[in-house]
């Protein structure tokens, strides 16, 4: 393989991210970028405001859909990834931060080196520096329920930060474009057919607590949960629309 060519092809959809995305963006340095051969691909919705013009500085390449076609969480991902050149997908939110991230590349790349793992997820956890108890008890239950379900072989990674072979993401067409809701968990679901899923526990990504400040735990539970049994029982989701919280 040459040397310059993509190891790892990072996809960060977007839409009207401008208070946040840099922050998401800014670590990938040209030479972390070199280092770890990362190409950056920011898949853009249709902003409004001036994302665009912020990712330019730091995108390998931005992939906009035609004039007039719309575009759920999904379809972004996947006209990111269908793009992508590296070996290993990695999806991650506009509004993720990763917890020192030479070490995080450094410890993914190692995992994937075992040819039958497929997929690999992390704990998330909000925002340090918003963080609250409410945030710690959460997250604290949810990752730990993420790593349990994927040691019972049900396969499950949340959408903030996820990592998969580029060839396995192909074999099961990516993620499904007709679920605005739960296409995380569904992705992993269909992934675990063909490899395992290993969760690095000593690994953090961080997400803004936007959704929960607005909807509350108590609601984002719910639409979470009423999705997934949905996903795995039906192969569809409850929800019509993910509501973009910005």
């Amino acid at each position: 393989m040459n040397s310059d060519y993509p190891l790892v092809s990072v996809i960060i959809p977007t839409l009207n991210e401008e208070k946040l995305i840099s922050c998401t963006i800014s670590p990938f340095s040209p030479s972390l970028k070199q280092k770890y051969k990362i190409e950056l691909i920011i898949s853009d919705g249709g902003s409004k405001d001036s994302t665009l013009s912020i990712v330019g500085q730091f995108a390998d390449r931005i992939v906009e859909p035609a004039p007039g076609e719309k575009q759920n969480i999904p379809i972004g991902r996947n006209a990111g990834a269908f793009k992508a050149s590296g070996k290993y997908v990695y999806v991650m939110c506009a509004d993720t931060r990763i917890k020192d991230i030479d070490d995080f590349f450094s410890k993914t790349l190692q995992v994937f080196e075992n040819k039958k793992t497929v997929a690999l997820t992390c704990k998330v956890k909000v925002f340090p520096e918003e963080e609250k108890l409410i945030d710690k008890l959460f997250h604290f239950f949810y990752n730990n329920y993420v790593f349990v379900l994927n040691k019972l072989g049900i396969g499950m990674g949340r959408g903030e930060c996820q990592m998969v072979r580029k060839d396995a993401f192909i074999k099961v067409g990516g993620y499904n474009e007709k679920m605005p809701a739960g296409e995380d968990f569904d992705l992993y679901r269909r992934l675990k057919k063909y490899g395992k899923i290993k969760f690095i526990r000593s690994l953090t990504v961080y997400e803004s607590p936007r959704r929960y400040r607005k909807e509350g735990y108590h609601k984002v539970f719910w639409n979470w949960t009423v999705n997934s049994l949905s996903v795995f029982f039906w192969n569809k989701a409850i929800s019509k629309k993910w509501e973009a919280v910005r």
